[in-house]
């Protein structure tokens, strides 16, 4: 079971979190994303507050370093994605159902590269650092 459902103050927690990334999406629909600074401030702060809704009841330092790890190659996967299909799409030429899917999973894949994983990135690399730095005082190490 997801640990975020796990407990019901895992799940009260999951579901603020839910909310506040609904709503910061919203008010980045509202204001704009495309060349407008605090429009795009507020999508990544949905996106991030989606990501915590998820990783927030990890413990250890070594999950979260993991989850960074896995971030990282989803982004090199995501940009392989992103040019595949849109040299793909763009060699059958002409309208057609084939040509928007796969120009639907290149937009997909560049804006999840784009807009998910640099906060995904910052929050795995924080998450290590403070849960080493917590673990680390709560053990009694020097």
């Amino acid at each position: 079971m997801i640990e975020a459902l796990s407990t019901p103050r895992n799940r009260r927690m999951t579901v603020v979190l839910l909310a506040i990334a609904a709503v910061l999406a919203a008010a980045a629909g509202v204001v704009g994303i495309s060349d407008n600074p605090p429009g795009i401030l507020l999508a990544y702060g949905a996106a991030a507050a989606l990501i915590l809704a998820f990783v927030h009841p990890w413990r250890t330092s070594r999950q979260f370093r993991y989850f960074f790890y896995a971030v990282f190659v989803g982004i090199a996967v995501l940009v392989v994605v992103h040019n595949v299909f849109e040299v793909v799409a763009g060699r059958m030429g002409g309208p057609g159902f084939v040509v928007a899917v796969l120009q639907g999973i290149q937009v997909a894949a560049f804006l999840v590269a784009v807009l998910i994983c640099p906060p995904a990135l910052v929050i795995g690399a924080v998450g290590a650092v403070v849960m080493a730095i917590r673990n680390r005082h709560r053990s009694g190490a020097p």
